[in-house]
């Protein structure tokens, strides 16, 4: 009840006064039925804006982290995604993929929407990293058509580490849903998991216009800051022992 509360009373007018947010596509998105939402992930806003001009309610996987932060704030945003049906998702340990899968497919089973990121992240620079393979099996397993999702312009209103967005206006682009009836069965192959992963990054990625980088956003990130370091002359004294 509070979803609707939020979506077409308190929060989603003001989103829509704020972003003014131009939709593409959303023709594509099923009326009825299961369907996965898959879309690039550039801002804390992306969780609020696309819920927003929906028409049907769609829940994402939400990392834990949003329902265990501490104090009042912490209390706070852990009943709000709680209050819009958002299922928390422990994402370390060696069974946190398996756990996300399972809970997603629970939603499809219901015939509902499901809304996921394939990057498993918020990019850190604006471009569009490797998807994980969870989405792919989730896809095979549910046989639910995936239609591939781009949100535009909201990395530039509220990038990694802004608290509150700038007022700009942003675009929601949906594109064709994807069949992968041809890869029936196919779930436990690992090759075929990539390839139906690749397929769905490079259409968000058409839709997008961002560039895109064969890595994982975690590691490219990493990556970066080693070499930030080595040219400032940060790192590690040659010859030192790590410990």
């Amino acid at each position: 009840m509070f979803y609707y509360v939020l979506k077409y009373v308190l929060l989603g007018p003001l989103l829509r006064l704020l972003f003014r947010p131009r939709i593409e596509g959303l023709e594509h998105v099923p009326d009825e039925g299961a369907a996965i939402v898959a879309g690039n992930h550039l801002s804390f806003s992306d969780h609020f804006l696309m819920p927003a001009i929906l028409r049907r309610r769609i829940t994402f996987l939400a990392k834990a982290e949003y329902f265990t932060g501490p104090g009042l704030k912490g209390r706070l945003t852990a009943a709000f995604f709680r209050s819009v049906g958002q299922i928390p998702v422990d994402r370390s340990g060696r069974g946190a993929g398996r756990a996300a899968i399972e809970e997603g497919l629970k939603v499809l089973g219901r015939d509902e929407l499901l809304g996921i990121y394939p990057e498993g992240t918020r990019s850190h620079d604006g471009r569009l990293y490797r998807g994980r393979t969870g989405v792919a099996v989730m896809a095979l397993r549910s046989k639910a058509p995936v239609v591939p999702c781009a949100m535009v312009g909201t990395f530039e209103l509220q990038p990694p580490g802004r608290k509150l967005p700038k007022i700009g206006r942003v675009t929601i682009r949906f594109g064709e849903p994807l069949d992968f009836s041809r890869f029936a069965g196919m779930q436990d192959d690992r090759t075929v998991l990539r390839a139906v992963t690749d397929e769905i990054m490079y259409a968000i990625m058409n839709l997008s216009g961002q560039e895109y980088v064969d890595l994982y956003a975690p590691d490219a990130k990493a990556a970066q800051a080693a070499a930030r370091e080595k040219d400032d002359g940060s790192g590690p004294v040659s010859g030192s022992t790590a410990t």
